[in-house]
This record gives structure tokens, C-alpha cells and sequence, in this order.
């Protein structure tokens, strides 16, 4: 991922006028009604929460909680005027970037030819020039998948985020036919279909791998050579993680090359989608590795032992080989303060998370300078996210 980027096209932020949004009033945590801080106890966990900006009157703006930093700043600026120098000196190199997410967000509002705009007003005026490619024909099969995916969200005119989120989430999915519902009616038949009752997929099985604990979605192997060890489960980080995509109706034939594959590899788990719903989803088998090294060198193994092999792809994933087979991701680092209906986020669902929130928040900005899928795009851009690849910050 590139280091250098223009983050602002339109306006140079250090120099720009800013205003606290007029829509929102800032309230400390302990004054909100007892209901709302019991829901929201667990932000207490961060020792910088200070509360959250509530919307005023029939604003379209969202509840933000906010660090006593961004409360700091929001009170700073009640009148216009250009960002303080113990901003800008806290946040440093960051400064441009922590800035306009807070314009995009709606936090603060921008001072443009004489008038205060915020969110998707402003897109065009902050973040980075993020259109992906020139034409469809430049773009990789997993970047212009990725894009469908989110133009898609955005002709489905959801107002409920998680909702939204596991649409685009779920984009790719293989439809659930007859056939499928039939061949994969149950355990029995999904053990069946990828032939690991008995036979050649049993054997290399239980050559390499020990049935490990998964959740109720799939079926999990870990590595009996890297197990021996240390345990995958026993605290040894996950750097990254590698999808596997045949389309369903290759899987029974490749299955026993890619067991064969993440054998003889430093993988350390795998699973595969032990149902219909799982087998059916673009990213129905994952690989999980301890370096980034060892999962280039696996997807080196894969992509000549996969040739010509049917691709369905994952999007929101870096893509490995042109046709989509295989790519890449890496999981958020868990965070401390995890809101307790939240759990743990996978990449690509915080990545939904996110573009789901902004084609939301863009939709109902009517003065919105860019359209929806694309002020997602900006605003992802914003966490460190690079849109064409769909890798975080720091990976190459």
C-alpha cells in the first residue's frame, strides 16, 4: 500500500476553517438518562470516552461516542475559525487525515465559498481522489467485483446498517437452488460431497490435520505438525488469512489438492463451510496463517495446483491470482472496549461495516457532491484502507 497519498483535493486542512456541527450537542456520559448509559457501559472501557454528540431537532446525523480529545476539539471550535495548534500538534502526521474523517463524519463542518458543509457535502473537498480506475477493463476481476458489490448496496436503499452490511457481505453468494438444497440437504450429504467420510480426503485428513473447535458455520482442521509446537488457540497471533474460492460445483474435484496443498504449508488452521449457506458463499474455505510469508508462499503452491480451475472470488478481499481463486485478508486487532452486541469483526465485515454506515449516512445527504458508492469508498480510505486492493495500512 502506498505511504504518500492526497488526502485533500479540494482544501488544505490545516489552513481551513472548521466549525463544531451545529446539528449535534456534545453530552458527558455520566448526564445521559440512566437507560442510554446502561447500554452504553461498556464504552467506559476506554479511558479516553467522554460521551457521545447527540442529533438535535430532525437532523439526519447519528449518535457518535466520542474521545475526550474529538469533545475537546468540538467544544474548541463552537465558533468558526481554523483548527488549534494543540490539535494539530497531537495529532501530527495524522492530522489531515484524523481531520476529514471527523468533516466526513459529520463532526465538525467546513468553511467552502462562504457556507459550512459536513459528510457527504464535503466529500469532495476532503479525503483523496479515490476513484479506483479509469475504466472497468483496468481494474482486476476482484476490485470491479468488489465495486458491483457496492453499487449494489447502494440501489438496495437499506436504512438499517447491519442489515446493509450483511448484503454486501453476502454479495457473490451462490443462489440456493433446488440442486443445492437437495446435494447438500445435511450433514451427511455435505460429508458426502466433499468426500471425506472415507477414501482419499480422509486419508490426507488425518495425515496432517486434528478436528479443532469451530463455530456452528464450519468444519475446522489445525495443522498436527505446527500443533505440536504451539497451539493455534493458545495465543500464537493470526497475521493473515487466505480464501480459497472454487465455485461449489468444482469444489468435490480441487478439495483434495488443496488439502494436499495446506498440508504440505505452514498453514496452521483451515475451515470449510459445512452446510449449503457455507458452501454456497464466496469465501467457503479459509486458511489461517502466523506470517504473511507462509501465506504467499501456500498461495504460491495453490495457484499451480488450482490452475484453470473455476473461480466464484471474494469480494472485498487482495486479490492473489487474476481470476479471483485466491486472496487475502487480516482480521482488525480485537479491541478492548468491544461493545458486548458487537463481537468480534472478521476484515471483510468491518470493511461492510463501514461502507454500509457511509452509503447510509451519503443516501440521505441530499446536497451529497459525490455519489453514495463513492463517498463509502473516500471514507473507508480515511481508516487506511486501500480500495483497490482492499488491504489495510502498512501491507504491500
Amino acid at each position: 500500500m502506498t505511504e504518500s497519498r492526497k488526502t485533500t483535493p479540494g482544501v488544505n486542512v490545516r489552513d481551513a476553517v472548521f466549525l463544531a456541527n451545529p446539528g449535534y450537542e456534545l453530552v458527558l456520559f455520566d448526564r445521559l438518562p440512566a437507560e442510554q448509559r446502561e447500554l452504553l457501559k461498556d464504552l467506559q472501557k476506554d479511558p479516553d470516552f467522554y460521551g457521545v454528540l447527540r442529533p438535535l431537532g430532525t437532523s439526519t446525523l447519528g449518535v457518535k461516542a466520542v474521545s475526550r480529545d474529538t469533545a475537546l476539539l468540538f467544544l474548541t471550535l463552537q465558533q468558526p475559525g481554523r483548527l488549534p495548534e494543540y490539535a494539530r500538534t497531537i495529532l501530527g502526521e495524522t492530522c489531515d487525515q484524523a481531520i476529514s474523517r471527523l468533516v466526513l463524519d459529520g463532526v465538525l463542518a467546513l468553511e467552502r465559498d462562504g457556507k459550512m458543509i459536513w459528510g457527504a457535502d464535503a466529500a469532495a473537498c476532503v479525503g483523496e481522489d479515490n476513484e479506483p480506475a479509469a475504466t472497468p477493463s483496468q481494474r482486476g476481476f476482484l476490485e470491479q467485483l468488489s465495486l458491483q458489490a457496492l453499487q449494489y448496496g447502494q440501489r438496495l436503499q437499506l436504512t438499517d446498517r447491519l442489515a446493509l452490511s450483511m448484503r454486501l457481505y453476502g454479495y457473490n453468494r451462490a443462489p440456493l437452488s433446488p440442486y443445492w438444497k437437495h446435494t447438500l440437504r445435511d450433514a451427511e450429504a455435505v460429508a458426502a460431497y466433499l468426500r471425506i467420510r472415507d477414501g482419499a480426503n480422509r486419508t490426507l485428513l488425518d495425515r496432517d490435520w486434528v478436528t479443532a473447535p469451530g463455530n456452528d458455520g464450519w468444519l475446522t482442521w489445525e495443522s498436527r505438525r505446527l500443533a505440536a509446537k504451539d497451539s493455534f488457540g493458545g495465543g500464537t497471533a493470526v497475521a493473515a488469512k487466505l480464501y480459497v474460492s472454487p465455485k461449489i460445483d468444482a469444489l468435490p474435484e480441487v478439495f483434495p489438492v488443496i488439502i494436499d496443498a495446506l498440508g504440505r504449508t505452514r498453514v496452521r488452521q483451515f475451515k470449510i463451510g459445512k452446510a449449503a449457506a457455507g458452501l454456497l458463499r464466496p469465501d467457503k474455505l479459509v486458511a489461517y496463517f502466523s506470517r504473511h510469508d507462509d501465506l504467499m508462499e501456500t498461495a504460491a503452491v495453490l495457484e499451480r495446483e488450482l490452475k484453470g480451475c473455476a473461480a466464484q472470488g471474494v469480494p472485498f478481499t487482495a486479490a492473489l491470482t487474476p481470476d479471483g481463486v485466491l486472496s487475502w485478508g487480516v482480521d482488525p486487532p480485537a479491541n478492548g472496549h468491544v461493545l458486548p452486541w458487537v463481537g468480534l469483526e472478521s476484515w471483510r465485515l468491518w470493511v461492510t461495516n463501514r461502507l454500509a454506515a457511509a452509503l447510509i449516512a451519503a443516501r440521505a445527504d441530499e446536497s451529497r457532491s459525490l455519489e453514495p458508492w463513492q463517498f463509502a469508498l473516500r471514507r473507508l480510505q480515511l481508516e487506511g484502507v486501500d480500495t483497490r486492493s482492499w488491504t489495510p495500512a502498512g501491507t504491500d
